[in-house]
């Protein structure tokens, strides 16, 4: 594993998120409180881009059906609601993010 820079800390402001590909991977990154966290950012109930969906606090939206993730853990908060259903997703893979000087870089 090997730990890959994906922007610099005034790319992401407080309370935002970025998109970024890596590896082969998509990955939203996100500065909750001053700290970065970076999650797979395809959802994984049907494949919506997280980082197209509504952040608030440590929580992201996704914009297709309404999956709900903690930003911090990947954890998946609720599932989407379609209609009178509340189904169940899988939680996010997470990534280890550090910040080296202005450098943010998350460990693939």
């Amino acid at each position: 594993m090997s730990f890959y820079e994906v922007a610099k800390t005034n790319d992401i402001p407080e309370g935002k998120m970025k998109a970024v590909s890596i590896q082969d991977k998509e990955i939203v990154v996100v500065n909750y409180n001053g700290n970065y966290y970076a999650i797979n950012r395809i959802c994984t109930h049907m494949g919506g881009d997280l980082s197209k969906g509504k952040l608030e606090g440590k929580i992201v939206t996704c914009p297709r059906h309404g999956s709900r993730f903690d930003v911090t853990t990947g954890e998946s908060i609720s599932g989407p609601r379609i209609g009178f259903l509340k189904l169940k997703t899988k939680n996010e893979p997470g990534y280890q993010v550090k910040v080296d000087n202005d450098s943010i870089m998350i460990d693939i």
